[in-house]
């Protein structure tokens, strides 16, 4: 199933969501609730057992699948990031939907195979789920992977605040698990999952989010080897979207070096999506950088478009910028369009002065258009000026 983003903009509050077949994540403001002390996670309906790693974390897991004749689950706990910029981050599954202001998201089926809405919104909002939620955000989460014919084929991830039902299947829990081990485990996934092919991409794609979950400095060097020019584009597209969303400044930093050396256009296309998700400032600078120096006509036109999503001055400059002087007119139109991403009070005042003055016919043209569908009172006394003279 492929991914599917879409932006809202609801009472002050920018979310982003992805459809998804994994897990849905929250990152949200600290939130005035009570503590629970961390322990094992909340499962229901499975045939539980508890372990503790015996060797390696790799060789456990190894004679679970060997040994396991039906489909089962295993989990265990590690050390989850901290955003540090006052955001909480939560991970659970089910349907999400906001009531009278309060986030929810319902307990893990393990065993549906509907997929979810993955959110990633700051909110002031609390947070509903069927766990008690800690003041300080979750510090742990929990990896799962669903054994069948002796192989891993499912990864998922949760925090320590959600309900898990296991549909009846058998669950061993490990205890003792080394946090670079488990990136380690979560590697070799990446690695075997044939990302040449369009479908069954699924394990790889859910270990890349879940090692960029890893509170461990290992997680940093995991992810900076999948967008090594010889991988495929497809998992350093992937990648790039976890660095910007999920890493820091150790992930801009690799964002920022494939801006400027990956040679597909494709991957950065999507590296600009990530530097807009990207809590660093001068992620806004490189975006600038990439609006005005990429080489890809597609790629300055969606640095274009993500930077409005940013506003700010050094966006509107960029954006003006290439309406004015960018060489091929289908970037000016997609900056004529990026304007339109502006708040109104912005972006219509730009566009009205596009529409006037601008010397290329394609860009009024567009600029027109984009005025037309805003409906704003600015764009209709124009209108009525041009029309009656």
């Amino acid at each position: 199933m492929k991914n599917k983003f879409a932006a809202t903009k609801t009472a002050g509050m920018k979310l982003f969501r992805f459809i998804t077949p994994g897990v849905a994540v929250f990152l949200v403001s600290a939130l005035n609730i009570s503590a629970q002390t961390a322990g094992h996670p909340q499962v229901t309906n499975a045939q539980m057992e508890s372990r503790a790693v015996s060797g390696s974390l790799d060789s456990t897991i190894r004679s679970i699948t060997s040994a396991q004749t039906t489909a089962a689950w295993i989990g265990y706990a590690v050390p989850m990031i901290s955003p540090g910029d006052g955001r909480r981050i939560m991970m659970c599954c089910g349907n999400y939907y906001s009531d009278n202001g309060m986030q929810n998201c319902g307990p893990c089926v393990l065993e549906s195979s509907r997929g979810v809405n993955m959110n990633m919104n700051e909110t002031n909002g609390p947070v509903a789920s069927g766990g008690t939620v800690k003041l300080e955000g979750p510090t742990e989460m929990y990896v799962l992977l669903r054994v069948s014919d002796h192989r891993i084929g499912r990864v998922a991830t949760y925090t320590e605040d959600c309900q898990i039902d296991a549909g009846g299947l058998h669950f061993t829990w490990l205890t003792g698990v080394n946090p670079a081990e488990s990136v380690t485990l979560l590697t070799g996934i990446v690695t075997d999952t044939n990302y040449s092919a369009r479908e069954g991409r699924e394990p790889g794609d859910n270990a890349i989010r879940a090692i960029a979950m890893h509170g461990d400095a290992s997680a940093d060097r995991a992810l900076t080897s999948f967008v090594a020019a010889d991988k495929p584009e497809a998992m350093r597209s992937k990648t790039a979207f976890w660095l910007g969303n999920a890493r820091g400044r150790s992930g801009f930093e690799v964002l920022k070096r494939m801006a400027r050396s990956d040679t597909s256009a494709a991957v950065r296309d999507q590296v600009t999506f990530a530097l807009s998700q990207s809590h660093e400032k001068e992620a806004v600078d490189e975006m600038v950088r990439m609006a005005k120096e990429d080489e890809s006509v597609r790629v300055r036109g969606q640095a274009l478009f993500w930077l409005a999503q940013k506003a700010g001055d050094r966006a509107v400059g960029a954006i003006s910028n290439a309406i004015e002087n960018d060489p091929d007119t289908e970037v000016k139109k997609k900056a004529v369009f990026a304007l339109s991403q502006l708040p109104k009070d912005e972006g219509v005042p730009l566009m009205i002065n596009v529409a006037r003055d601008n010397k290329n016919p394609a860009v009024r043209k567009q600029a027109m258009f984009w005025l037309g569908q805003s409906k704003d009172p600015r764009a209709l006394a124009f209108f009525e000026q041009i029309l009656t003279h």
